[in-house]
């Protein structure tokens, strides 16, 4: 693993082969508080006169994609989205995979967060929709269209995953045994997780893409932060860490770079030589 001496620019990496595609997390790799930074905005924008595909893969459910995010995929500056941690990728052309969970999945799951007395929401490919409400939540429904009160909305529409919150990251459910029914408890924030089948991941989200695309997965790059980011940094090719990452996820990069507000990914691009503005060869 090669970590950036931020003090001194002085340690040299060698040039490593341009990746056809560049897998992006959103939430601290690419924006702070949903938005994207403009410097990363533009990179993305140079990065879209290469080759190299450009593909988002984040936690987030398709409902609540932020709208910048959004707006480069309407202007082919990106090529893809992988969301709700691998359950469903799209593109401009429609669905490119998707895995709903099964009745027997959200039941199961709704039991379990019952038991361990959570409100918890699932997500669709238009909603997010809680099980109950407090004061935080009704201000997040009143300004989020796509954020809804319904306890029983998984049981008439298709949903990919649910989301608990906790006060603290090992606050609940640490004694449920979650790969005894074939699921997992995935920590994107101390105090926030996703719950999944135990096959979900973003790497199977990259898997379907690098498929669609006809690209190998060892011709991809990827950048992440998060918990939720370690099957896919186990998967590609070359993976970058910003510089606040999870310390596992740092253990498991082959770079790590700064945060957004040093210009990680940028710094990235210099070091490994990959030039922003001309083509890929």
């Amino acid at each position: 693993m090669f970590v950036i001496d931020k003090a001194s620019n002085t340690q040299m990496q060698p040039r490593i082969p341009t990746p056809k595609i560049m897998f992006f997390d959103i939430d601290d790799t690419l924006s702070r508080g949903g938005i994207i930074a403009e410097h990363n905005k533009a990179t993305l924008e140079q990065l879209a006169d290469t080759d190299i595909k450009l593909i988002i893969a984040t936690g987030r459910s398709k409902a609540i994609i932020p709208d910048d995010i959004l707006a480069l995929l309407a202007d082919d500056i990106l090529d893809a989205i992988i969301c709700m941690n691998g359950q469903y990728s799209f593109n401009k052309d429609g669905i490119i995979s998707h895995y709903p969970l099964t009745d027997a999945q959200t039941d199961k799951i709704v039991h379990l967060c019952q038991q361990s007395g959570l409100i918890h929401k699932f997500d669709s490919a238009t909603h997010i929709a809680w099980s109950d409400e407090n004061e935080r939540i009704r201000e997040y429904n009143a300004k989020t269209p796509t954020s809804i009160l319904d306890p029983e909305y998984h049981r008439s529409y298709p949903v990919y995953q649910c989301s608990v919150f906790f006060n603290n990251q090992f606050d609940k459910m640490q004694d449920v045994d979650f790969a005894k029914y074939n699921l997992k408890l995935v920590h994107w924030h101390n105090t926030g997780a996703d719950i999944l089948p135990i096959e979900a991941s973003k790497a199977r989200g990259i898997n379907d893409v690098c498929q669609y695309y006809g690209v190998d997965v060892d011709d991809c790059m990827a950048f992440g932060d998060g918990m939720n980011d370690l099957e896919m940094f186990d998967l590609v090719g070359y993976a970058v860490a910003m510089g606040d990452s999870q310390p596992a996820l740092i253990e498991r990069a082959d770079y790590v770079t700064g945060t957004i507000e040093e210009h990680g990914i940028q710094m990235m691009l210099e070091h490994l030589s990959i030039e922003a503005t001309s083509s890929a060869q």
